[in-house]
Formats: structure tokens, C-alpha cells, sequence
């Protein structure tokens, strides 16, 4: 009866390192379009200095923190609408309802 409650099945070594790997692709992504949007939106094309200014400084700690506010929010969303669809039909309304 231990697999009744066990519904995840073993992952073979070879899943184990492509999951990691596709975990490592992922969290790159997101690290590569989170300097290119804040990069672009705090930091001026033309520099002035070798520095980042207070300005500039200010802007991307909090560009890098409503970044990954939305995607905190998005992921839960995401994993509440998947863990839903696991759940089965019968709980709502169905459709996104």
C-alpha cells in the first residue's frame, strides 16, 4: 500500500542530472533578463563615471526587487493552478474559476 502515498517514482540518475541541468538553464535565464531589463531601465547607455551613482544604485535594488516579487507571485500561481488541475475536477468551478 506504500505506493498509494508515495506517488512520485524514483528518479534514475540520468533524470536526476537533467533536472539539474534544465534547473540551472532556468535560474541563468532568469539572471540574464533581469541585468538586461534593469540594466536597461537604471543605467543611462552613455557613461559618466566608473561607479554606479546613488541614483542608479537605488533604481536597481529596486528594479531587482520587484523583479523577483512578481516572480515569486507568478510561481505561486503557477504551482497553484498546476496543484489544482492535479487535484482533480470536482473542486471549483473549473475553467479558471
Amino acid at each position: 500500500m506504500s505506493f498509494l502515498f508515495n506517488s512520485r517514482p524514483q528518479l534514475s540518475s540520468a533524470e536526476k542530472i537533467a533536472a539539474a541541468e534544465t534547473e540551472v538553464e532556468m535560474v541563468s535565464d532568469m539572471f540574464n533578463r533581469l541585468s538586461q531589463s534593469c540594466t536597461a531601465k537604471c543605467i543611462p547607455p552613455t557613461y559618466r563615471e566608473a561607479e554606479l551613482n546613488k541614483g542608479e544604485s537605488v533604481c536597481l535594488d529596486r528594479c531587482v526587487s520587484k523583479f523577483f516579487e512578481v516572480n515569486m507571485k507568478v510561481s505561486e500561481k503557477m504551482q497553484g493552478e498546476a496543484a489544482g488541475k492535479a487535484g482533480g475536477m470536482g473542486t471549483g468551478g473549473g475553467f479558471g474559476m
